[in-house]
């Protein structure tokens, strides 16, 4: 009887673009969620098609046009950028609430401006109980987590550049066959792409940094690294002061997050791959004349960086606990 009780109150929910590296750990991290259930997933090529999932679950893929959306209570869209926005549509119209993990929504991309942006520990009320919330990029949540507390206190120097530079793991591009992307291109190789502060990510990051007030550009370069996921951002920053102890400002701004961790050395990928965390280090830079503060922080791309987050908000447009189904 306590199991029937169990299943009957499942929330019903579903993935749409599944047969990516975001929208497989979607899958995953439903299969073994408390209290949702796997209502579809579509993947339009892969359709017909079976993911296994933890617990000797498994789901056949079925095409988006076969996705049966008035049986969730959310969706989560994996759909490539540029693509999601009508089945983001069509599931709100069929009475389904989104997380959209694409670009299509978020700041700087054309979006209303009414939809929340849903960084989970800087806009947890807008995304309580919203309809549509934008997941942010990966690298964006690297480096906006590791900023929050510098554009929350008004710390920046102004008028300053903001110097980030993040390595990501190659599931950070997708699973579609790209030559850049094969074994033998990535293996034992190390390089930057979207140079010239020209990444896909930028606009997103600088309407935010705009949203809060911050008089500062920001220089962005990203680099691949041969693994698969993870992704280590290094920013530096001038600031108007730094105390005794440089990391005391991100203890007390994130004071009770369960999902962000401060760190005493310098993270590693090892620290946060398979995890729904921010790992956070901030040490002050020495032989500069401007106060400069260095802040390495490390997630896992396809967690914190997209599903883990999703999942969060996910959660918290439902009513359910923040941290239920999460990896810690």
């Amino acid at each position: 009887m306590q199991y029937y009780a169990l299943f009957v109150h499942m929330i019903e929910v579903g993935v749409m673009g599944a047969s990516g590296y975001a929208g497989r750990e979607l899958c995953r991290l439903i299969a073994g969620h408390p209290s949702l259930s796997l209502a579809f997933a579509t993947a339009h090529e892969q359709r017909g098609e079976s993911l296994a999932l933890p617990g000797g679950k498994s789901v056949t893929f079925c095409a988006a046009d076969d996705a049966p959306l008035s049986r969730a209570a959310l969706v989560l869209s994996a759909l490539p950028h540029g693509a999601s926005r009508p089945s983001v549509e069509a599931a709100n119209a069929a009475g389904a609430r989104v997380v959209d993990l694409s670009s299509d929504f978020r700041p700087g991309h054309g979006a209303d401006g009414g939809v929340p942006y849903g960084l989970t520990e800087v806009h947890r009320d807008a995304v309580r109980g919203a309809k549509l919330v934008a997941n942010p990029g990966c690298y964006p949540t690297s480096i906006l987590l590791a900023l929050w507390p510098l554009l929350a206190s008004g710390r920046l120097a102004p008028g300053t550049t903001i110097h980030a530079s993040a390595a990501s793991g190659v599931s950070g591009a997708g699973n579609s066959p790209k030559r850049e992307l094969l074994f033998g291109e990535v293996s034992g190789n190390f390089r930057a792409y979207g140079v010239g502060n020209s990444h896909r990510h930028l606009p997103e990051m600088r309407a935010t940094l705009q949203h809060f007030g911050a008089d500062a550009d920001l220089l962005f370069t990203p680099h691949l690294l041969p693994v698969t996921r993870g992704i280590l951002a290094t920013v530096t920053v001038p600031v108007t002061e730094i105390g005794d102890d440089p990391a005391a400002l991100w203890r007390e701004h994130y004071a009770g997050e369960r999902f962000i961790e401060i760190a005493g050395t310098p993270p590693a990928l090892s620290d946060v791959t398979h995890r729904n965390v921010a790992r956070i280090f901030v040490q002050r830079v020495a032989h500069v004349r401007t106060p400069t503060l260095l802040i390495l922080c490390a997630i896992d791309n396809l967690v914190k960086g997209a599903a883990g987050q999703a999942l969060q908000n996910a959660n918290l447009m439902l009513g359910l606990d923040e941290g239920a189904g999460l990896p810690v």
